[in-house]
C-alpha cells in the first residue's frame, strides 16, 4: 500500500485546513519545494498536491509553488485543484505531474473525464470528497445530492487510474480515517481507491492495510506528519 504525504497549497504556502475550511488554515512551511524534498528524503515514494485556491477559483493558482516542488523532487507527484479542462490537464502532465486529479469537473462534466482517460491513459484520477456521504465540490464550498458511491460508479469503465476518496468531516481533524466507508467503496469498484482524511496513527494504516485486498491502493497523510505525531519510517514500514 502506497502512502502519499500531502502538500496543500494556499497562497504559495504549505498549509493544513480543518475540515476543508479555508479560514482555518495552519501554515506549516512557506517553502513548498523544501517540504516536498523532506518527504522524499524521509522515504516516501509519492507526493499528493492540492491547489486549494485553484479548487475554489476554478483555475490553477499556485502554479509557481507546484513547479518549485517538481524541481525539488524526483518522485512522482499527483495534483488536484482547479484543473477543469483538457488543456489544463495536458499542461500539468507536460510540466512533470505524474497524475492529475479531477474533482469538481467529474461531477459537472463526466464526459471530459472520460475523454481525458482516453487521451492520457493511467494519468487521470478522480477526486471524490464527501460530506455526510454526499459529494462536495468547488473547494468543498458546495455539496451535491449525489453520493460518493454513485459518482464513483459512473467512471467504472472510463479507465480512471484511481479514486481519491476524502471524508471531509475527518480531514485535518486527526480523528482517524474512515476505514469502513473507504473499504466499502473499494470493494464495490474495480478502480483502485486512495483513502484520505483523518489518518493520524499507525493503527489507521494497519486498518487500511488489512482492507488492501478490497482495492485500497494507498492513503494520504497530512497533519499527522506536520505535527510529528506519526513517524514517517514506521508509517512506511506499516504500509509495506
Amino acid at each position: 500500500m502506497l502512502l502519499f504525504p500531502a502538500i496543500d497549497l494556499k497562497d504559495g504556502q504549505c498549509v493544513r485546513l480543518l475540515r476543508g475550511d479555508m479560514d482555518k488554515a495552519t501554515v506549516f512551511n512557506d517553502d513548498p519545494g523544501a517540504q516536498a524534498a523532506s518527504f522524499e528524503t524521509a522515504g516516501f515514494e509519492r507526493i499528493h498536491l492540492v491547489d486549494l485556491n485553484g479548487a475554489i477559483e476554478g483555475t490553477p493558482v499556485n502554479i509557481d509553488a507546484v513547479k518549485g516542488i517538481l524541481e525539488a523532487i524526483d518522485i512522482p507527484a499527483q495534483l488536484g485543484g482547479g484543473i477543469r479542462d483538457i488543456a489544463g490537464i495536458e499542461r500539468w502532465l507536460n510540466a512533470g505531474i505524474a497524475r492529475v486529479i479531477l474533482g469538481t469537473v467529474a461531477l459537472e462534466n463526466p464526459e471530459l473525464v472520460k475523454t481525458a482517460c482516453t487521451a492520457f491513459p493511467g494519468q487521470i484520477a478522480v477526486g471524490i470528497d464527501a460530506r455526510d456521504g454526499k459529494v462536495a465540490v468547488k473547494g468543498w464550498v458546495e455539496t451535491s445530492e449525489i453520493t460518493a458511491m454513485e459518482l464513483a460508479l459512473r467512471f467504472e469503465d472510463a479507465g480512471v487510474a484511481a479514486i481519491v476518496f476524502t471524508d471531509i468531516d475527518r480531514d485535518g481533524a486527526m480523528g482517524g480515517v474512515n476505514v469502513d466507508a473507504t473499504a466499502d467503496l473499494a470493494f464495490a469498484l474495480s478502480t483502485p481507491v486512495i483513502a484520505s482524511g483523518g489518518l493520524s496513527s499507525l493503527d489507521d494504516i494497519k486498518l487500511l492495510k488489512a482492507e488492501e485486498s478490497a482495492g485500497i491502493e494507498g492513503a494520504i497523510i497530512g497533519r499527522a506528519l506536520y505535527d510529528g505525531t506519526l513517524n514517517p519510517a514506521l508509517a512506511i514500514l506499516a504500509a509495506r
